[in-house]
């Protein structure tokens, strides 16, 4: 067989037999204990983003801008741990690092949209506080209900767009250095490394290289957006009035900063520094723990929503004891 038959059996393996992801560990005992680690986040980050999700539909104080975009960042949160987490968990309690080429393709896709939609949805968060704290008179003009309905929508819909082309990008590839993928779930930059061919794989840096830039331009807005909150913050008479901007603008400032270096580092590392141990971490970090601590950063900080959240929770506990003890309320 010529070296390029073999280079062809071998993307025929990545497209028919799927792909194999890292394992978490060698020992059965180790693989069981990332289960229920794994599962453990997960669950918290299910219970995090869907208290705050019922909250803010339900409570009607909370129908405002903030918590508007609040709402949709909790559900992107959800839908993106849950595109990574669930597989990494059954292949760590089945003993398996199987993948299928349509399941890859699908996390590439959706996590490329979740990603990209959250990073736009933060831009247009940091906007609404710009327009809530420096702009006060004229929020309820440029932030009516339509303009938030319109600002998600495009963030949704840009992400989504952005990932269609990505993800076709991507798996139109030949790939031919075999089928293992050095990460617990489908990776853009993984997947880079079994190319055969140069000028597809220049053309996907290419995007990813747009990509980056595209997101620092988003991380420039933001950053500047901020300068001029802190800036009328500090101005503030009132040091309640400061307290309760900075404990708005305070959780979304640390989520970005977690998201856009973690992603940069991921792409930009000098591959000097590269190691399975590294990648795996730094993986983990954009890719898991923005949704798992989201809830906390949000909550914790917010009087407005915990109060909500213990309204709402404490409401529907008294309708089901009542609805089984047979007392109508």
């Amino acid at each position: 067989m010529t070296a390029y038959e073999t280079q062809e059996a071998k993307g025929f393996t990545a497209a028919w037999c799927g792909f194999l992801l890292l394992a978490l560990a060698d020992t059965r005992q180790l693989q069981l204990l990332h289960f229920w680690l794994l599962l453990g986040i997960y669950l918290a980050a299910l219970l995090g983003n869907g208290l705050i999700s019922t909250a803010v539909a339900c409570d009607h104080r909370l129908h405002t801008p903030m918590y508007f975009f609040l709402l949709n960042l909790a559900l992107l949160d959800l839908a993106c741990i849950s595109t990574t987490l669930p597989k990494a968990m059954a292949n760590a309690l089945w003993h398996t690092r199987a993948i299928s080429y349509a399941g890859c393709a699908a996390q590439v896709f959706f996590l490329l949209f979740l990603l990209s939609a959250e990073t736009f949805l933060l831009t247009i968060m940091s906007y609404d506080r710009y327009v809530a704290i420096c702009k006060p008179l004229h929020y309820g003009t440029l932030m009516d209900s339509r303009a938030c309905a319109t600002m998600a929508a495009a963030a949704w819909g840009a992400g989504l767009l952005y990932s269609l082309l990505h993800t076709a990008t991507t798996f139109s590839m030949c790939l031919c250095h075999g089928n293992a993928v050095d990460q617990f779930f489908c990776e853009i930059a993984q997947i880079l490394k079994l190319s055969c061919s140069k000028s597809d794989y220049l053309r996907e840096v290419g995007i990813i290289y747009f990509s980056l830039c595209l997101i620092f331009g988003c991380f420039v807005f933001i950053v500047v957006s901020y300068m001029q909150i802190f800036r009328a913050v500090l101005r503030m008479p009132s040091e309640q009035g400061r307290h309760k901007a900075f404990s708005t603008c305070l959780p979304h400032l640390a989520v970005l900063s977690l998201l856009v270096s973690t992603g940069f580092f991921a792409y930009l590392k000098p591959s000097s520094i590269s190691s399975p141990s590294l990648d795996l971490l730094v993986s983990f970090l954009y890719s898991v723990v923005p949704p798992a601590v989201n809830p906390l950063i949000y909550g914790l900080r917010n009087q407005e929503l915990k109060a909500a959240v213990s309204k709402t929770y404490v409401f529907n506990i008294h309708k089901m004891h009542a609805s089984l003890t047979g007392v109508s309320r």
